[in-house]
């Protein structure tokens, strides 16, 4: 099998960050973003990877802005289900694995303690369908192929809600952040320290929830990242994070399912790695922003 690995979406958040943490530990990474690599054209994937020597595919494009999935179903279904389809389909000629990215919100939310990858998947939402149906899609073209999970996604290549509110509490006297919404963040870095060993050394299958280990709502993330700031030495007019409910925010579209928390208990069995916990990936993630931008 070719030692290559394709990292689609490799502008975004989580692929930019898997191409670079990869490479820099010696991996053979081509890396294909927009616009030469158009998640709505089948044709552009199969010309975008037809001719690539390959063996795994790490998809992470799609369409995650989780209100227009739900007003645009039909561009959701082609982004997120069709195009994971073609795929696949181009993987099985190459002999090649896709490993799909995929989300918490193929959940509804119903359960109080963490999800594990054998509770069934019932998602409350186009977006959260469409993810499902590419997970669907991923494992009937071959058994080899793997769903990896991720949920509330941050990093240092895009922003995120962790830099969103850290510019909120720097300019504003009062911040706020959902209360009754819980899942587990799961920091770029630590998904591509996790990952890595599924490329090729534990070829593992099936469904994996990969994410930092814990469950938070959004003001406990939140404030967390402003104590870890404000313990850098960050300047915050703002330094605690008010509750908001989640039924209030009347500019969702999009139903959300309140809680999505996934266990990890299966991934420390497959690799014997430990997800750390998601407050040690927060405060280091935000120890070495902070490092760069407070003022001095």
């Amino acid at each position: 099998m070719s030692r290559y690995i394709v990292v689609t979406g490799a502008a975004g958040r989580l692929g930019s960050a898997l191409v670079r943490e990869w490479r820099n530990r010696g991996e053979e990474v081509i890396a294909l973003a927009r616009p030469e690599f158009d998640l709505g054209s089948p044709d552009r994937i199969r010309a975008s990877l037809e001719s690539l020597d390959f063996g795994v595919l790490v998809n992470c494009a799609a369409q995650t802005n989780v209100d227009r999935c739900e007003t645009h179903p039909d561009e959701a279904a082609a982004l997120n289900a069709q195009a994971v389809r073609t795929m696949a389909e181009i993987c099985v000629t190459k002999g090649a694995r896709l490993i799909q990215i995929s989300t918490d919100y193929v959940f509804d939310g119903a359960k109080t303690t963490p999800y594990t990858e054998d509770d069934p998947a019932k998602p409350i939402s186009h977006y959260g369908e469409s993810k499902r149906a590419g997970e669907i899609a991923a494992l009937e073209i071959s058994a080899h192929n793997l769903i990896a999970r991720v949920s509330w996604v941050f990093g240092p290549d895009r922003s995120s809600f962790v830099d969103q509110i850290l510019q909120r509490a720097r300019t504003e006297s009062s911040v706020a952040a959902i209360a009754d919404k819980v899942a587990v963040p799961t920091y770029t870095l630590d998904a591509a320290r996790l990952l890595r060993p599924l490329l090729f050394d534990i070829p593992a299958a099936g469904v994996l929830h990969v994410c930092n280990a814990g469950a938070c709502t959004w003001q406990e993330y939140g404030q967390h990242a402003l104590n870890c700031a404000a313990a850098a030495g960050d300047r915050l007019k703002a330094t605690t994070v008010e509750p908001l409910k989640l039924a209030d925010l009347k500019a969702f579209i999009a139903r959300r399912p309140p809680y999505t928390a996934m266990s990890t208990e299966k991934l420390r069995r497959l690799t014997g790695a430990e997800p750390r916990d998601w407050r040690g990936a927060v405060r280091e993630y935000v120890t070495s922003q902070v490092g760069r931008i407070a003022p001095q």
